[in-house]
């Protein structure tokens, strides 16, 4: 019975919610309610596509961010772990640099 209880509690707390966010609402004016772009109306659409060359640049700039994430641990345990901690990071390196032939590959690193 309390888990019945509970559940009415917590679907009463979500449309008092939806209520209060409905009843407080302001409503804007449409210029109001564009993006800041400095006054001016934007000239794309915001879900626009985008050119398959920067997926392949963001997978590079992942790669190197996942490096950095897991590098500063690594570094603080690799002498209390020893050689399995080495060979596990160059194992973890290679699979970044599969990453990164595939965006070189791919033409990710050419900018003209």
């Amino acid at each position: 019975m309390s888990a019945l209880s509970l559940l009415a509690a917590a679907a009463a707390l979500v449309v008092g919610v939806y209520g209060a966010a409905a009843a407080l609402a302001v409503t804007r004016a449409p210029a109001r309610a564009l993006p800041f772009e400095g006054g001016s109306v934007p000239q794309q659409h915001a879900v626009s596509r985008f050119h398959v060359r920067w997926y392949a640049v963001t997978l590079l700039f992942l790669a190197f961010d996942m490096e950095m994430v897991f590098m500063y641990p690594w570094a603080v345990v690799v002498a209390d772990m020893g050689t399995t901690a080495v060979v596990e990071m160059f194992g973890f390196l290679a699979v970044l640099l599969v990453g990164v032939v595939y965006v070189w590959r791919e033409g990710g690193l050419r900018w003209a």
